[in-house]
């Protein structure tokens, strides 16, 4: 196994656990906060999704010899936020976050969902996935658009580097984040202070209460809504990359963390899907047999900044967010280009392709649910029909 380890694995590893924390840490909080959490509550549960998804990253990347990249649900977190809060608190959430997780690993041990995500068509999935990354990959010149001064030495460092040697391009652009940081932005007074008080990591168990509000209003939109904007597409992503799991373990490895992350305020560990196309792709290692060690460094830096929520907290509020989108965006450049070529390649599938990515890419929600998982229903209903009018018009010609 340790045959395996690389520096270039150990890259992109560290830029996926920083990625997959700092992009979405304060939708996450926001969403803990609104459905009645606490601070104190909100940093528990930050830390303990963080330390759930990282041994859970391990844990299934050492098993399995694969880049299976973690992380907590975002969307569903979006949907926390939305909901706000019901009838019994902080409390009753807890006790719908329990549901959703139990949810998870029943669905990852019914078989027939994981042959449902194995027969996804390969244009579609990729289609879906440089719909998912094309927002990000637009971020490096947002950022640019928002402050020239910040954005383009992120983006200039990873040119130059990239020039060179693609494999420091992206740390180079993290290098220049961190410079930008510390020198362009102001920090206000006190700041520094603040950040040394955050140090002490903060654990509290809440006691789950259980109600038909937390089941209809939180625990089944987020299981749906976990299920169908991560689970399915972080499957999806591995497929893209030439991965072939099965998909009912994951999902119920996933729940089951879910499960233990839930006492102490987190709400849903799952497969990654924008984190999990840096890990499985080339840019992690040129031997696909090498990169789960990514997967494994992101587990290890996801541990890590679990234990230092609050700081990590304090310390990536300091900085624009479009900033740190904007070095997630470069990262996925080359990740959004071979999908969005392998989606379009063959013509038969090009128009049911072409209706997944502008879904996707879309960002339009439906019912709580992802542009994602709507776009691959779109292209696959589109595919279906191109298929039956193709059936239609062979009979035809036979007669």
């Amino acid at each position: 196994m340790l045959k395996d380890f690389s520096v270039q694995a150990l890259f992109m590893g560290l830029l996926t656990a920083f990625v997959g924390s700092a992009s979405s840490f304060a939708v996450v909080l926001h969403g803990l906060e609104a459905v009645g959490a606490t601070d104190v509550q909100a940093a528990s549960g930050l830390m303990a999704l963080s330390i759930s998804m990282g041994v859970c990253a391990i844990v299934l990347s050492a098993v399995t010899r694969l880049p299976i990249s973690i992380a907590w649900s975002t969307p569903g977190a979006a949907l926390l936020a939305s909901t706000g809060a019901i009838e019994g608190g902080f409390n009753a959430a807890v006790g719908a976050f329990l549901i959703c997780a139990a949810l998870i690993i029943v669905a990852g041990l019914f078989k027939p969902l994981g042959r449902a995500v194995a027969a996804i068509p390969a244009p579609l999935a990729n289609a879906m996935l440089a719909g998912v990354l094309i927002g990000l990959c637009f971020a490096p010149v947002k950022a640019i658009g928002f402050n020239p001064l910040f954005g383009l030495p992120i983006v200039v460092a990873w040119i130059v580097v990239g020039a060179f040697k693609r494999l420091w391009a992206v740390p180079a652009a993290l290098a220049a984040f961190v410079l930008v940081l510390v020198f362009g932005v102001d920090i206000p007074d006190g700041a520094l202070g603040s950040l040394e008080q955050s140090l002490v990591p903060t654990v509290e168990i809440v006691r789950p209460v259980f109600n038909l509000a937390g089941l209809i209003s939180i625990a089944l939109p987020l299981f749906i809504v976990t299920m169908a904007s991560q689970n399915i597409p972080g499957i999806a992503v591995l497929k893209v990359n030439h991965y072939d799991p099965k998909p009912g373990p994951l999902f119920a490895v996933t729940g089951f963390f879910s499960l233990l992350s839930a006492p102490f305020g987190g709400h849903a560990v799952n497969l990654a899907a924008i984190t999990a196309a840096m890990c499985a792709g080339q840019d992690a290692h040129a031997d696909p047999k090498r990169r789960y060690w990514a997967s494994l460094i992101a587990g290890v830096g996801y541990i890590i900044l679990g234990l230092l929520a609050g700081a990590v907290t304090a310390f990536v509020a300091l900085a624009p967010s479009i900033l740190i989108e904007a070095v997630a965006g470069l990262a996925l450049v080359g990740a959004f280009s071979s999908s969005a070529m392998s989606a379009f390649q063959a013509p038969d599938s090009r128009e049911a392709a072409a209706i997944t990515f502008l879904v996707t890419a879309s960002g339009v929600s439906f019912g709580g649910i992802s542009g994602a998982f709507w776009g691959l229903i779109a292209g696959g209903l589109m595919l279906a029909l191109s298929r039956l009018v193709k059936i239609w018009k062979d009979r035809a010609q036979s007669r």
